[in-house]
This record gives C-alpha cells, structure tokens and sequence, in this order.
C-alpha cells in the first residue's frame, strides 16, 4: 500500500460520475491496510447547524449549514475544527485541521464557537465516506481521484460550491508543461 492520505484533499476526477462523488472534494481523515474514511466538504445541505443540534444545544440561528460528509453512517455527526487547544489527545489532520468525533470536543467546538471565539472556524457534517481494504487504491489507480495536500485557510473560507473546480485549476497549474500566458516575443 502506498503512503497514507490522511490529511490529504481527494478531488474527484471529470469523469468520476457517482452520485455520491461528482465534483466532491473529500478531506481524509483516515488511511491504511483496512480502508480509509473521510469527509466530503463541498456539499452544504439545506439544514442549518442551529436546527441540527437544537435537541442538544441552544444555539443563535446563523446561516452556517451541516454539510453532507459522505453517504457511510448519515446520522453521525463530525466536527471539523482549527481549535488544537479543545482536545489535547487528537492529533492534527493537516495544518490547523482537527476533527472531532467525541461527544466532549464536539460540545467543546460547538461552547466555543457560540461564547464568541473569534479565530475558532468548524463546520459540522452529518456521515461520512468510506472505502474498505484496497477500495480507494482501485480508484486511485484508475485516475478517479486527484490527490493534494489539505489546508484549513482555503477550506473554511472557500465558497463550497467552487472549491472542487478552484483545486482542480489548481492541479491543472501544477501539471501544466507550458505557461498559460506567453509574452509576444515582438514586444521584447
């Protein structure tokens, strides 16, 4: 098996046409011999974060959404979060990028960002994606996802429904063998 992906971005691929995957962007948290899990960042649904919790938690009604993770156990909830000081055990996904699936960090993320942390930034997502042993290898190979590294900046200040095409003109830049802008040699 190759290295693991955890803290990695997977971006589907043009042709990948799964329902569950077209244009998805998934945040790795987990990868290795017996499979992987992740998170899938770019699809809001409809249901706010107020709404979601309410049995639980008395928060101000605000425009932020749960996000569709992924269709493997859709009535778990995760916490993603930059908050390294909430849960001292947790070991980062990636720079600034901590999840949290615990009843005690995920009320922690959540006290946090309604007592008016200003730099505490977290979105909350209802399941997740999965894939078992070799699964996401078999993909990978075929050319279904594109991999790169994640970072929490872009991700929580991304406008959800462009983040797939903006890391994808991103790889595209990187592949690219000639400049996009040539000088006229004319000019020189």
């Amino acid at each position: 098996m190759s290295d693991s992906l955890r803290g990695k971005y997977l971006i589907a691929a043009r042709h990948l046409r799964d329902a569950n995957f077209y244009k998805a962007v998934v945040l790795m948290i987990e990868h290795g011999p017996d499979g992987a899990m992740g998170l899938v960042v770019n699809r809001p649904s409809s249901i706010t974060v107020a709404h979601a919790l309410s049995e639980h938690f008395h928060l101000p009604e605000t425009d932020d959404l749960v996000y569709i993770g992924g269709p493997v156990e859709p009535s778990s909830l995760f916490v993603l979060h930059n908050a390294s000081e909430l849960d001292q055990n947790e070991r980062a996904i990636g720079p600034g990028l901590f999840v949290g699936g615990s009843e005690d960090v995920f009320e922690k993320v959540v006290r946090s960002a309604t007592g008016g942390n200003p730099d505490l930034q977290f979105r909350i997502f209802s399941g997740c994606a999965g894939w078992g042993a070799e699964q996401l290898e078999g993909e990978l190979s075929r050319g279904d996802w594109h991999v790169v590294s994640a970072e929490s900046t872009p991700l929580f200040c991304a406008d959800p429904y462009e983040f797939w095409e903006c890391l994808l003109g991103k790889i595209q830049e990187l592949q690219c063998i000639f400049p996009r802008c040539l000088n006229d040699p004319e000019q020189n």
